[in-house]
């Protein structure tokens, strides 16, 4: 939910509006996939990464205004919390270097970025969950100053009538209240983008979600908040329950969450915008004053604004994007399940194995997804979310079987082939797939090494071990070398 809105109140009226309006755009989209107005010819791969800004001591700095107007570029951008902020990169094809470009552009920037952040006593850190974050520091004085977030907040706990509630039990438990959807922006994440034809587009969302385990389980960077051990990516469970709009009763009745991984494969990218009008009662119910059946009928490419700020807050692990650029309209499979870092280079080698697979498994004779159940798709994402590369999940033709292997054996060779389709140089395919490779082989993801750097500190305050632990990832992080590598103390 990217775009800034006004401060504002909504009446009933305005919700009706809304939701007759959204029923105007749905019909307007379907219309638009029956004539076949989208660009599609050159796909493109792009990402955001969001990021956490902390002090020379490693703890949360709330400082994301001050940093902003040092960077002073328009690729940067606040997030939820005032220790967040977020990059966006342009698409870029795959083609020969392309996955190098990607890179460079994303390390250029950041150590652009990390020197403007140093002027005003901020740091940027690529991580899942910032570690060193106390339950004191996430509350609604420490929302961005944006006043989409406050509204969203507001609308939020006005759906829900109480307290969010959040219940985690992994190596430790941590259950507690919070009264701001502040939590959430201790979620920090790596989201890539693929642009698709609407022909393609429920072939490339299905594969998206049937990868989703496995692509935790090898990126896995989220293992602590608030000072309590978790999950090997925590972030998974914290999101889905820190923007929760439902009461217990509502979930008793079996309401759906609006961080949502879905319930069935999909026929069409229209079963996702249709899903999100019928299930999901509105947040922010703000009309514009275009007709997009009028815009559409005189021949100009309607933006379809409430179907698509709609769109955004609705959760999805693997979002349906439509955007308009140049008066042409395009689809995008915006991938939400990776956690930010550990270091550039990892984020490169998570982004090349989704894009190989993403190459391959959505033109598949017998696709993944004709062969599982979207049930089983939820579980190994869930599965791997709490154990990492421990994590068994399900494959069809190899039934359950530890992440790691079903990497190895299964995922990367197909992803070796992928990134050959996209012309992507062998050399620069070999070093990006070789890093998952080693993180299946040694175990070592930036989770593992968070957790054992915190143990092997031994018997120390929690927050002093998680500080220095932070400190440390921050110092390899800017060599850029790969998380595997990485020495324990």
């Amino acid at each position: 939910m990217g775009r800034d809105v006004p401060a504002m109140v909504f009446s009933r009226e305005d919700r009706r509006r809304y939701r007759d309006k959204v029923r105007r755009c749905l019909d307007v989209f379907a219309q638009m996939l029956r004539e076949a107005r989208f660009e599609f010819d050159q796909p493109k791969a792009g990402l955001e990464i969001e990021l956490n800004l902390v002090d020379d001591r490693g703890d949360p700095a709330m400082k994301n205004a001050e940093v902003l107007a040092a960077i002073a570029e328009p690729d940067w951008a606040t997030e939820l919390g005032q220790f967040n902020v977020e990059i966006n990169v342009m698409p870029e094809s795959l083609e020969g270097d392309g996955p190098v470009r990607l890179e460079k552009v994303v390390r250029d920037r950041l150590n652009h970025a990390e020197g403007r952040a140093h002027t005003v006593g901020g740091h940027l850190v690529m991580v899942g969950i910032l570690p060193t974050l106390r339950e004191s520091d996430v509350h609604e004085g420490t929302l961005s100053a944006n006043p989409r977030y406050k509204l969203l907040n507001e609308q939020i706990f006005e759906a829900r009538g109480e307290d969010l509630h959040l219940s985690i039990d992994g190596e430790e438990t941590l259950d507690t209240y919070a009264d701001s959807i502040t939590p959430e922006a201790a979620c920090t994440s790596l989201q890539l983008h693929l642009q698709v034809s609407p022909a393609a587009f429920a072939a490339h969302w299905n594969a998206a979600q049937a990868i989703a385990g496995a692509q935790v389980a090898v990126a896995a960077n989220s293992p602590f908040l608030f000072g309590r051990q978790l999950w090997q990516e925590t972030r998974i469970p914290l999101f889905e329950q820190a923007t929760d709009t439902r009461p217990v009763e509502l979930k008793t009745q079996g309401v759906r969450p609006r961080v949502w991984f879905g319930e069935r494969w999909i026929t069409s990218v229209f079963d996702l915008f249709e899903e999100n009008a019928r299930y999901f009662p509105a947040l922010l119910p703000i009309c514009e004053d275009a007709d997009p059946r009028e815009e559409l009928a005189r021949g100009v490419t309607p933006a379809l604004d409430e179907l698509t700020l709609h769109n955004g807050t609705v959760y999805r692990w693997n979002r349906p994007v439509y955007a308009v650029v140049g008066d042409i309209p395009h689809l995008r499979v915006e991938n939400r399940v990776l956690p930010a870092g550990p270091s550039v280079a990892d984020a490169a080698a998570n982004a090349a194995f989704y894009y190989g697979l993403m190459r391959m498994l959505p033109h598949a004779e017998r696709p993944v997804w004709t062969r599982m159940s979207f049930a089983a798709a939820g579980d190994n994402l869930h599965a791997a979310a709490r154990h990492g590369l421990e994590a068994r999940l399900y494959w069809p033709g190899l039934g359950e079987v530890a992440a790691a292997e079903l990497i190895l054996r299964r995922l990367l060779p197909l992803a070796y082939e992928g990134l050959d389709l996209w012309g992507v140089n062998p050399e620069h395919r070999d070093r990006l797939l070789g890093i998952i490779e080693q993180r299946c082989v040694t175990g070592r993801t930036g989770a593992s090494w968070q957790i054992d750097t915190v143990k092997e500190l031994g018997d120390i305050d929690r927050h002093e071990a998680l500080r220095r632990m932070t400190l440390r990832y921050i110092e390899h992080m800017h060599t850029n070398e790969p998380v595997h590598t990485w020495p324990s103390p």
